[in-house]
Formats: structure tokens, sequence, C-alpha cells
């Protein structure tokens, strides 16, 4: 494979590159070293970009919706193109191993596709009335958007929020992750490369706190769209409040997994394992609280030991590796804290349970079992490697279990009983259901929480709602 330089990294407004006087360091999770320096936005960039973004919505609003689409169709080729340098870049940075890079980068490029589809396809309708008048309903972009991405997948949650945004003629100011910023850059040189109208994608870095309570006021800011955890979106969502502004909130998970007694229990939970094993567990939708029927308890929680204690953990360029690091030493902090309550609390550690290198933010796939409902890990998503299994002595059980947390965004299921997919998937409170697999979304379904694991959907034909809103044009033929 031929060896590729982490980018030299800029903000992106009006159309333009552009360095700051200050920057932070972008850091390498598998090594500890410094990859680069990333500019951070001041408020006159801000403003700039608030500006620009503006002017770019008088544009782009105005676009032709097959042009819209032309033009993000390029850009996703172009990113398909590029999907060795892309790849590398967010390996260096996030630490998944190359192969999961090359796949994000091509989940990302299908959000582009998909939804430069459904920029044709935001129909509107005329509603039956009496002779002489006719009622029209038609769908508008809903203004600028003003977007917050998280770490931990650099290239395909940007992609979410910036394709949904064009795809129906909003403009976008989009502050990507600090620590995981190539996703978004790369994303910012195809849409440049492509022809995408000036102003209309502004890429900024920042303190989030800082550029999130500068942009939400704005009177430019028509939606506030946000990947991340729920304490940061309930405060997003009161700011937005604030200032009569609506939002599109993709919060936090714990997401469960029901084990009936009617399947393979080795099979399941190898699956389980390598899934938990999936970008560190740093997935807002990883198999996490697993809850197994009493016949299957001892085998399965055996054979997802045993597969996770043979997870290969390593450097994301190694090819060889199936994991890569947690992103930084908070995560190493948090996990290890949760593992040694529930281990003071009486849980069983069946694997893992402690930092694997002195070097580098690696932590193993971790496996607690029996662990007792005061343990923080059964309420406090881990946000890593770590499984939680316990047995249940019925499927209504499970399901109890599975929706004692007020949180709701994906959750899954094992079973060949037709009754036993009924009672999951209508008992199971979760935005996302699955049965049999362990993937929540693709590009053509709606994902999206309930309870206080979000508000709205992204992806699939409902993914451009949020984007716009509804106008009623009522029209009487003559005085």
């Amino acid at each position: 494979m031929k060896a590729y330089a982490y980018p030299d990294l800029h903000l992106y407004i009006d159309g333009g590159w552009r360095k700051t006087a200050d920057t932070v360091p972008v850091l390498n999770p598998a090594d500890e070293a410094v990859l680069g320096a990333l500019p951070v936005a001041a408020k006159a960039d801000l403003d700039d970009a608030l500006h620009a973004a503006d002017h770019g919505f008088k544009v782009w609003s105005r676009t032709a919706p097959r042009h819209r689409a032309q033009i993000m169709m390029k850009a996703a080729a172009l990113m398909r193109e590029r999907i060795e340098e892309i790849a590398a870049a967010i390996t260096m940075e996030q630490g998944k191993p190359l192969s999961e890079s090359r796949l994000e980068v091509i989940r990302g490029c299908e959000f582009f596709e998909w939804d430069a589809g459904e920029a044709q396809r935001t129909y509107g309708r005329v509603i039956p009335s009496e002779p002489g008048i006719r009622y029209i309903v038609v769908h508008e972009p809903v203004g600028m958007v003003a977007a917050f991405s998280p770490w931990n997948f650099p290239m395909s949650q940007p992609s979410r929020k910036i394709a949904g945004a064009l795809a129906a003629g909003c403009s976008i100011i989009i502050k990507a992750a600090e620590e995981t910023p190539a996703g978004a850059y790369h994303i910012a040189r195809a849409l440049h490369d492509a022809g995408l109208p000036r102003g209309v994608f502004n890429l900024v870095f920042g303190v989030p706190a800082e550029v999130s309570q500068y942009l939400i006021p704005q009177k430019q800011t028509g939606l506030i769209a946000f990947t991340g955890s729920t304490s940061v979106g309930k405060h997003l969502t009161e700011l937005a409040a604030r200032n009569l502004k609506p939002v599109l909130m993709e919060l936090g998970g714990h997401a469960p997994v029901i084990v009936c007694d009617d399947v393979d229990p080795v099979a399941a939970a190898n699956l389980s394992a390598m899934r938990k094993a999936r970008n560190a567990g740093q997935v807002c939708t990883s198999p996490t609280r697993f809850f197994v029927q009493e016949r299957l308890y001892e085998a399965f929680a055996a054979a997802f030991a045993e597969r996770a204690r043979a997870v290969t953990i390593g450097n994301g360029f190694d090819p060889n590796t199936q994991m890569g690091p947690v992103a930084n030493h908070r995560r190493i902090d948090a996990l290890t804290a949760l593992v040694e309550d529930a281990r003071s609390k009486g849980a069983k550690v069946l694997a893992g349970g402690e930092k694997s290198s002195n070097r580098g933010y690696f932590f193993p796939v971790t496996v607690l079992a029996d662990v007792p409902p005061d343990a923080r890990v059964l309420s406090e998503e881990p946000f890593g490697p770590l499984a939680v299994i316990n047995p249940v002595g019925s499927i209504d059980e499970a399901i109890e279990k599975a929706n004692s947390l007020p949180f709701g965004l994906a959750a899954y299921g094992f079973t060949h009983s037709a009754a036993n997919v009924d009672r999951l998937a209508s008992g199971i409170e979760a935005g996302n259901v699955s049965i049999n697999t362990l993937e929540a979304s693709v590009a053509e379904t709606p994902f999206g929480g309930v309870k206080d694991s979000g508000y709205g959907r992204e992806g699939g034909a409902e993914g451009l709602s949020h984007y716009t809103h509804v106008k009623t044009v009522s029209h009487r033929m003559a005085l």
C-alpha cells in the first residue's frame, strides 16, 4: 500500500482554505505521536462563515435539485477515487483498522449518493378542494444548518449531516471533531473540487461550547444538527429552544441484545463479540447489554469471552489487527472505572478488564458477567469495547430490562421464532430494532432514537424532512 501523509489541515470558509494563529495538536491514539496542527476558528472566522453561508443559501436554495444532485454525486465519486488516502488519514487519527476506515469512506459516500437521489424526490402535494380554489403543499429548505459531528466516525458522521443539508437545498456550517478532523477535511476537498458554489459548505474547528453558543442564536441559523452525548444534546436543545431553533439530535445509546433460547449460542456469541470490537466499541449503536435466556446463558457467555480474548489488538495499519486503540486516555480512565465498579459489586470479569499497553490507548474487548443491577455499567454507556452479559428467565423479562434505561437508539435480538420477532419488534423501545443482525442502519433506512437518545431521523426517505419546512399555498382562481 502507498504511504500517505496526514493532511495539512485548514478551515474551509466561503470557498477558500485558511489557517489560524491558534492551533491544537492532533494525536495518533496508537502511539500518541503528533500528526498535525489543527486550526481553531476565531470569532472573525465564524462571522465570515455565517456571512458566506447566508449568501450560499440564497444561491443553493434556488439551484435545481437535479443540479444539486449532480454536484453531490461528483463529490461522492471523488471520495471513492481517494478512498486509500482518506482511509489512511482516518486510521492515523482515530486508530481503527484500515479495513474499517475504508468501509467508513464507502459508507459516507453512500449517504451522499442516497441523499442526492432524495434531493429530486422532496415531493409536495395538491389537496382536493372545492372548485375554484387549490391548496398546494411544498417543502422548502429550512435555511443555514449549524451542524456538529463527533470523533468516532470522522467521515461517515459528517457525511450524514452534510449530505442531508445539501440535498434539501440548505447551506451548512459544520464544526467537526477536533480529535479526528481529517474526514471532514476530505469531504470539503471533494465538494470544492466538484464545483459546489462558494459559501454553501463551510468547515470550522474550535472549542465546542464556544462555537455552539455563538452559532446557534444567530439569525442565519435555521436548524441545529448534532450527534453526540445525551448531556450535550440536552444542553444544545435548551439553547436552541431559547432561540426558537429546530433541532435534529442523534444522541447516546446503551444498546440491549436479547438472545432467545432457540438460536445457536456460539454463532450468536461469535458475531456479537466481533461486533463489539468494531471501532473499539466506540459506536452509539454498539451492542452492550446482553440478556440471554437461561438455557443458553453459560454457553453464550463462554463463547463470547473466548472470541473476545482472541481479538487481535494493534496498530490499524497492521493487516492482522482486528481492533485498534480507543480514542484517548479519557476512554481508558472511564472504562477502567466501570470495570472496577462492577468487579467490586460482584461481577465476573470473563475477558479483558485493564489497559493492555504502556504506549497508545489500547484496551481489550472486556466481558463482564453476572453484573448486579447497581453496577454503573448497566446504566452508563461505556462507549468502548465492554460488554455485559446477564441471564434472564423469559423474553418478557429481557424486554423489561432492555427498556429500563432512558435510552432508545438501537436494540438487537437473536431468534428464529416469528412470534418472538413480533414480541421484540413491538415491545422494545428503540428507534432501530434489528433481528439476527447487528447492523442498525444503512443509507436507505431512517436512523434515530427515542426517549433520551434523540429526536428526528437521518437517512431513508425521512432523512430530508428535518432539513425542510412545510409551506401551504392557498390559491383562489378568481376574486
